[in-house]
């Protein structure tokens, strides 16, 4: 007999077959009252948990990489230029608005484009970035070292003090990254 029948008056209900465990309707709806509490709690404590955990999280979500980064070579280490990132109708640009090294009359003059044989200095090398949760994607980059452009993905770390600016051709796994420094 392992079957399970809530009668509508109290009366001892067997379970368990042929051990012989009774128990009344009383004494399970204790039971099922006692796991609900249980189960609320333990949800409540895990969801208060999560917010502490994740609060980190959600306020660099709202940080921004508007404002002014110096470039650092990901082979070299040494700075290279600052570059001055806006926003405008939701998509990033970032402009060169000062070189770092001692060629501060640089140009671009391995580019393909319409930038070809201008000078670095101003020169817009990040457009078209473009919000997806917590990187910006979409947008494309220009090494004016070597004048190609690249897809990118910018993402900020370390509260927002560091941005990876990540340089790709297909997928984001075949590329390099550089950790950009906020100035500003």
């Amino acid at each position: 007999m392992n079957r399970l029948i809530v009668p509508a008056r109290r009366a001892p209900i067997p379970i368990g077959g042929t051990l012989g465990f009774e128990c009344s309707t009383l004494a399970l709806e204790r039971m099922t009252l006692g796991l609900h509490r249980a189960a609320r709690s333990f949800a409540l404590a895990a969801g208060a948990a999560l917010a502490c955990a994740m609060s980190p999280a959600f306020a660099q979500a709202d940080a921004s990489p508007v404002g002014l980064w110096k470039t650092v070579d990901d082979e070299t280490r040494q700075a290279k230029a600052l570059v001055r990132m806006v926003e405008k109708d939701g998509v990033l640009t970032g402009r060169i608005e000062r070189i770092l090294t001692d060629r501060a009359d640089a140009r671009c003059d391995l580019c393909t484009d319409d930038r070809k044989g201008r000078p670095v200095l101003g020169m817009t090398i990040i457009e078209g970035m473009k919000r997806d949760r917590d990187h910006w994607d979409g947008g494309h980059i220009l090494d004016p070292n070597n004048g190609k452009v690249y897809r990118s993905r910018l993402k900020l770390t370390d509260g927002g003090r560091r941005l990876e600016v990540r340089g790709y051709i297909g997928a984001p796994m075949l590329g390099r990254t550089q950790t950009w420094q906020r100035e500003e």
